[in-house]
């Protein structure tokens, strides 16, 4: 009988892994699902219980009292309805309102009467004359609400036991209009949920890119109103639509709890087990991002990306600037070569000028190959820089005698895969406030050795899905997603001159290591946008001309680089804004950290 149970609970998480990965996810990812699933601890991400009973002591200031959770309900499952309203009643705060609009039939008359029969003050419940599809559901419940904040929560879903207590207590302390939290997923036990999703603080790209925000949400009534609520054209994704709503507010204040407080229920109907549950629901993101683009003022197009629930935005390039490519070179021709080859043959975009920045170079055959260059192409040029390599002052150096408008710092052992890859990073380094943009690296491989940069890997900094295959979405479509990021890469590295400029370039006391990581956050504290694409592709055979960082002066040097990283910004490494505490700082592939942090810790 053991045996036989063990046996039917695999074919369970089998099905599940089909739900949640696809027919794509390979063997080893299916053989790590299994085994995560396996040893999940039954209510790993809930509060213990002298947790919750502390916080039915909170009472928040009388203006912040009520918050209405906010329900459409329409031929809800029984099981489902009693589940979901039982985590309601269940909350440890005590200020919490259930408002319910029922648009189911007459066949699902259940509904409403169980409902009622729970006889709770708590709860607001009206039955709607007729269905008027989600959004028009969703806006039936928000008109019956009191409360000065609204979550919005589907009705078969569950709410975590201190979802409201953690709402009222971020409202209390941060005063924020707009506030989401992490979610997981789950089939049948939502106290044993398959997977989390651990989110980053607001990401504007990202929301553009995806609705990474989706459960819980919570916002002031007052916003939900003004930017006219919930639309029924763009149902399937009016919550994306409202998001992107309330964030173009000026002066909005976003803030996000990185703590579990919903579960989302994986099944047949559910958005939560792919996008193919709802097909309308790409065009509608789709017509939502444009009307968005065309409010704020942007000029470009959305359109499906790499996955389902996943776009993408093609922004116009406005005029034509120049991009001084700036490429630091010691001998290594053949290296070089497929380097520039690759740069004249592919690139798409056209406007640039090459500033090959030499340093030292012994070897005779790399003069005349320079001198074969600069014969060949009207806009490149060599540089003689004669100090010791120094990475961030060949650059500086570079910088200062170039014409561009963009800087593009781009190591001699990257070689050029997409044709779009420079027009990409140029279009979005015209949008507003952005200063970086950084690129998709591939080791020869295939697999990624460079998608954004994540503070406090390894107590330092490390590369987002680092030996993930490519082609694959990654965690939480973050592969196939443009989005902000601390961080990116200076082995290609798109720079406005503004910025440049603003930072006094790279810092020349970090030689070699960490000269990125320094001069992206230097930037990004500066205000500036730091962004990640993965629609401009490369190789990147790292390190060949340089060698190892693990041996003699090279190790002391590194040692002494990576120290003055952490004198400058301290503590804060470990607090990634665009990663999320809940991720291991142990490994670069955004899986759970094997000690949770407790609940007061984040």
């Amino acid at each position: 009988m053991l045996k036989l149970k063990r046996f039917k609970e695999l074919v369970a998480l089998f099905f599940t892994y089909l739900k949640t990965e696809g027919f794509s996810g390979t063997v080893q990812r299916a053989v790590g699902f299994f085994r995560r699933r396996m040893k999940a601890k039954k209510g790993r991400f809930l509060p213990p219980k002298d947790a919750l009973e502390m916080q039915t002591a909170f009472v928040p200031s009388a203006e912040n009292k009520t918050i209405s959770v906010v329900t459409a309900l329409f031929n809800t499952d029984r099981a489902f309805l009693k589940e979901y309203i039982d985590s309601f009643l269940n909350q440890s705060y005590q200020f919490g309102q259930l408002v319910l609009a029922d648009a189911s039939d007459d066949a699902h008359a259940y509904v409403g009467e169980y409902v009622r029969s729970l006889n709770s003050d708590k709860i607001i419940y009206k039955k709607l004359e007729k269905n008027m599809g989600i959004a028009g559901n969703g806006n039936a419940a928000v008109a019956l609400a009191t409360g000065e904040y609204i979550c919005l929560a589907d009705h078969d879903d569950i709410l975590s036991p201190d979802a409201l207590y953690q709402m009222a207590k971020a409202i209390e302390e941060t005063g924020a209009d707009f506030i989401y939290s992490d979610e997981a997923l789950f089939d049948t036990d939502w106290t044993n949920p398959i997977v989390a999703h651990f989110k980053p603080d607001y990401s504007y790209y990202y929301l553009t890119n995806c609705n990474y925000i989706c459960h819980l949400a919570c916002m002031k009534k007052e916003l939900f109103e003004k930017v006219g609520g919930l639309k029924p054209d763009f149902d399937g994704a009016q919550d994306h639509d409202l998001f992107l709503k309330i964030t173009e507010q000026p002066g909005v204040k976003i803030h996000h709890i990185p703590k579990v407080l919903y579960y989302w229920r994986v099944h047949a109907q559910s958005t939560s087990g792919g996008m193919e549950a709802k097909p309308y629901v790409t065009q509608n993101a789709i017509n939502a991002l444009d009307g968005h683009l065309q409010r704020i003022g942007v000029k470009g197009k959305a359109k499906a990306g790499s996955y389902g629930g996943t776009y993408k935005i093609d922004y116009e390039i406005t005029g034509n600037p120049l991009v001084s490519i700036i490429i630091p070179n010691k001998d290594q021709v053949p290296v070089l070569k497929k380097c520039i080859d690759s740069l004249y043959e592919k690139t798409e975009y056209r406007n640039f000028e090459v500033l090959i920045a030499e340093n030292n170079s012994t070897d005779r055959a790399t003069f005349e190959y320079y001198k074969e260059l600069e014969e060949k192409y009207d806009n490149l040029t060599v540089l003689y820089y004669k100090g010791g390599f120094n990475f961030s002052a060949i650059n500086n150096f570079a910088a200062h005698q170039a014409k561009g408008e963009m800087f593009l710092l781009l190591n001699n052992d990257i070689e050029i895969i997409s044709g779009n890859w420079l027009g990409e990073m140029v279009s979005l380094a015209q949008q507003p406030g952005v200063g970086i943009v950084g690129a998709m690296l591939y080791y020869p491989n295939d697999t990624v050795q460079h998608a954004g940069v994540i503070t406090g890997l390894g107590g330092f900094a490390g590369h987002s899905h680092k030996y993930h295959p490519r082609g694959k979405s990654g965690y939480m479509f973050r592969l196939a997603c443009v989005q902000n990021l601390s961080c990116v890469t200076a082995a290609n590295l798109l720079v406005t001159k503004d910025a440049f400029d603003a930072a006094e370039g790279l810092d020349e006391e970090f030689t070699v290591a960490f000269n990125d990581v320094d001069f992206c956050l230097r930037i990004r504290d500066m205000g500036y946008q730091v962004l990640f694409t993965p629609y401009a592709e490369c190789y990147h055979h790292e390190s060949i001309s340089r060698g190892s960082d693990k041996k003699g002066e090279k190790k002391e040097r590194f040692e002494g680089e990576r120290n003055r990283l952490k004198g400058r910004f301290g503590s804060s490494l470990l607090r990634d804004p665009f990663y999320n505490p809940n991720l291991t700082l142990d490994m670069e592939d955004f899986s759970e950290s094997k000690v949770l942090p407790k609940y007061n810790e984040v």
